[in-house]
């Protein structure tokens, strides 16, 4: 399987997704012929570019006979019919758009209107419905914005020529990659606010939330908006899935540049595309968090260790290291799923005196387990039975809990209790066997 992975540490844009596709080898004049194709009176334009000391591609929409370059779309906002009399639109976006820009003087398209250009567009049948399908879900989006029907829905910004040459530039240049599943890391979406036709807004807009849904973000970086409703839609459009880099031969790698150069800070998409690692079966998902900590007492880590297993993690342990200035310090290691990874960090930070901590996401295998019982003098003792995926027993083993109870309960010593217990289900395992 063909993966195509979107490094989203700068957030993610039309320019800066079109820059991304040239630089890992999509045909630019591929593009240029799709932009062409629309028949909206505008061309595309690459250039080199440097963001961070990183080489990248930066791709602009000129609009013929205006002179504007990449405008108009990225601070994307549906407008209804009844608050058209306020056209102008500051941008604050810093990916694409490099100074204010009234749009007083542009056509406002409704949702049909924008699909019509789409479907009379002499393009491939799979480029025209992901275009379509983005266009539908930014309608639906400002629809539920401004609680109106998405008849009523007339796009502003979001419906400038650039968004649509975007759009449908990103579908005819992600549909020319030939991959099979696309994947995104989460999303920078940024912070700060946007000034637009509603006045000032926070970042991520309206449209980029509602987009979004249940996406993993975060904001990290100096203010601006890095995630725009026009990648937010292109992202849905290509039925992204979240997730750490999986495991893959990477083919090809691009880098594309949003507008702006921030210092210690590339403002880059960046791009893997190749061939799925042969996947392991039954590997899963697993967070892993860690934090030293050089202040707190043996009774206090082990009352948070007793409060991490019972909020849900699957594990914790401890181990001695030596920390700079020569003090010995505790690691504290928590694994839990990722959905209790928020929730156990918290307990950390509330219970101990860390005031920092790591995580990461990793995968873990572990064979199919079951449990069966078998009787001894003392009563039923549960073994633990590990299988491979051929069915085989790889390891069996008495429950700890089970035999410790009989041992205390009987007065006899616990590796007794133990060793009967296996020694019985040995036996058991062996007869049905023979039969």
């Amino acid at each position: 399987m063909r993966i195509g992975y979107l490094e989203c540490f700068s957030g993610i844009s039309g320019d800066m997704l079109l820059g991304a596709l040239v630089d890992a080898g999509v045909d630019f004049n591929l593009l240029a012929v799709t932009a062409a194709a629309l028949n909206v009176g505008a061309r595309l334009e690459q250039r080199k570019v440097n963001r961070g000391g990183l080489a990248a591609v930066k791709v602009d929409v000129v609009i013929q006979g205006s002179g504007v370059r990449g405008q108009g779309s990225e601070n994307a906002h549906g407008h209804s019919q009844h608050d058209h009399e306020h056209h102008a639109h500051e941008h604050g976006h810093d990916h694409e758009h490099g100074h204010d820009h009234e749009h007083g003087h542009e056509e406002h398209r409704s949702l049909s209107t924008i699909l019509g250009i789409i479907q009379a567009a002499p393009l491939a049948t799979d480029v025209k419905q992901r275009s379509a399908r983005a266009f539908q879900l930014l309608g639906e989006a400002e629809a539920a914005i401004h609680s109106i029907p998405i008849e009523k829905v007339h796009f502003h910004e979001v419906g400038a020529v650039d968004t649509i040459v975007d759009i449908v530039c990103a579908a005819a240049g992600c549909a020319a990659l030939g991959v099979d599943k696309w994947m995104a890391s989460p999303l920078n979406v940024g912070s700060g606010t946007v000034k637009c036709a509603h006045g000032t807004l926070p970042v991520p807009a309206p449209a980029t939330v509602a987009l979004l849904g249940d996406a993993p973000v975060y904001a990290a970086g100096p203010p601006m908006e890095r995630v725009t409703p026009t990648g937010a839609a292109v992202l849905r459009m290509l039925d992204v899935a979240y997730g750490n880099l999986p495991a893959m031969r990477v083919a090809k790698r691009g880098y594309g540049a949003g507008g702006r150069d921030t210092p210690g800070e590339p403002n880059l998409l960046r791009i893997l595309m190749g061939e799925a690692a042969e996947e392991v079966a039954g590997a899963e998902p697993i967070a892993v968090i860690e934090t030293v900590i050089d202040d707190a007492t043996p009774q206090l880590l082990a009352y948070v260790s007793e409060l991490l297993l019972e909020a849900g993690a699957w594990d914790v342990y401890r181990a001695p290291v030596q920390m700079k200035k020569g003090r010995t310090g505790v690691q504290m290691t928590v694994l839990s799923s990722t959905e209790k990874m928020p929730a156990l960090r918290e307990l950390l930070f509330r219970e101990t005196t860390t005031i920092g901590l790591r995580w990461r996401l990793e995968y873990k295998m572990a064979l199919a387990r079951e449990f069966v019982e078998v009787p001894t003098e003392w009563g039923k003792v549960r073994m633990k039975i590990a299988r491979w995926p051929s069915g085989d027993v790889a390891n069996a083993s008495p429950e700890f809990e089970d035999c410790r109870k009989m041992a205390r309960e009987h007065n006899v010593p616990l590796k007794r209790v133990m060793q009967e217990a296996m020694r019985i289900w040995s036996e058991q395992t062996s007869t049905e066997k023979r039969r």
